[in-house]
């Protein structure tokens, strides 16, 4: 008998119910259930960890696949979408090859619409032509770095910095596009660990870097919130952060640092404001269409919930 990869004691949604399951090779430390109800339809919005282990993961997505509406893809990336082309991860490619009767998103098209969106529609919060803005990792969130240089911030993308250690910072978005197409053929053919903190790692923090002193530099902290905290000095006393999946903890340690604001581009559901994925998942469930969407379909949704950036004075 075939022991389940699934947690003990989970439950499939009640009947009626939409089900959305995130499979993140994260931290398990930060999973979450939460039910709600749109446009008349009730939902389950759920995230496993599985703490790094890839096996355990593929694991999860072959024994759930055509039982759940929609999967998202936590902690990694399927493909990221870079200077109007797609990188497919092979290793990550591998290990979603069980999703068959189940869509699986990895947040990439809402990090090409919402997040995007969203640092034109705070315009009016963020002085952007006056402001300085560190992104930690820009190739896998390309919207947003595209639209940052667009409302003429002044920019550093951290690539180089943070994914390699190297001290060269990157502060055009033609050096951006030119990194991601140099690169990107060979990286996404590599572990996918090198890159990106998975499982355990992802609670490890790096106080001394090649970027550190970035941090010190901008006003805006933008980027993957796990890079944020990885790379963080102890101090960020003023400073206003840009992320989206957080975790009561995640709060604390802003708090903790002296984060003066933070704003989120995903809603807050329930007690948790999930990731890109589990959203885009969310969305491709209420659709129905057993695909991923495309970027009209996702921005008529997020109309239609009225999703706009969240902002939170801490």
């Amino acid at each position: 008998m075939t022991s389940s990869a699934l947690p003990e004691g989970w439950q499939p949604a009640p009947s009626g119910y939409k089900h959305v399951v995130s499979v993140s090779i994260g931290s398990g430390k930060r999973d979450a259930r939460e039910e709600l109800e749109v446009l008349g339809q009730h939902f389950i919005l759920e995230r496993i960890g599985t703490d790094g282990d890839m096996g355990k993961a593929a694991a999860l997505i072959v024994e759930l696949d055509g039982k759940v509406d929609a999967f998202g893809l936590g902690g990694a990336d399927l493909s990221v979408l870079a200077a109007g082309r797609a990188y497919t991860f092979r290793e990550i490619r591998r290990m979603v090859a069980g999703a068959v009767k189940t869509p699986i998103v990895d947040g990439g098209g809402l990090k090409n619409t919402l997040e995007r969106d969203a640092i034109y529609q705070l315009e009016g919060e963020i002085k952007w032509k006056s402001s300085k803005a560190l992104m930690v990792s820009a190739v896998d969130r390309f919207g947003m770095a595209e639209a940052l240089w667009g409302v003429g911030a002044e920019v550093v993308y951290g690539d180089l910095l943070f994914g390699l250690g190297l001290p060269i910072p990157i502060r055009t978005l033609a050096g951006l596009q030119n990194l991601a197409r140099g690169i990107l053929p060979f990286v996404t053919q590599l572990p996918f660990k090198w890159f990106y903190p998975t499982g355990k790692k992802q609670e490890e923090s790096v106080l001394k870097n090649a970027g550190t002193k970035y941090f010190e530099w901008a006003d805006v902290i933008a980027g993957d919130t796990h890079y944020i905290k990885r790379y963080a000095p102890a101090r960020l006393k003023g400073k206003t952060i840009l992320a989206q999946t957080l975790t009561p903890e995640d709060l604390d340690w802003m708090r903790s640092r002296g984060v003066e604001k933070l704003i989120t581009t995903t809603p807050q559901t329930g007690n948790r404001i999930f990731a890109t994925n589990v959203l885009e998942a969310f969305f491709v469930a209420l659709a129905g269409k057993g695909r991923a969407l495309e970027p009209e379909e996702y921005r008529s949704f997020i109309a239609q919930m009225g999703y706009k950036p969240n902002v939170v004075k801490l």
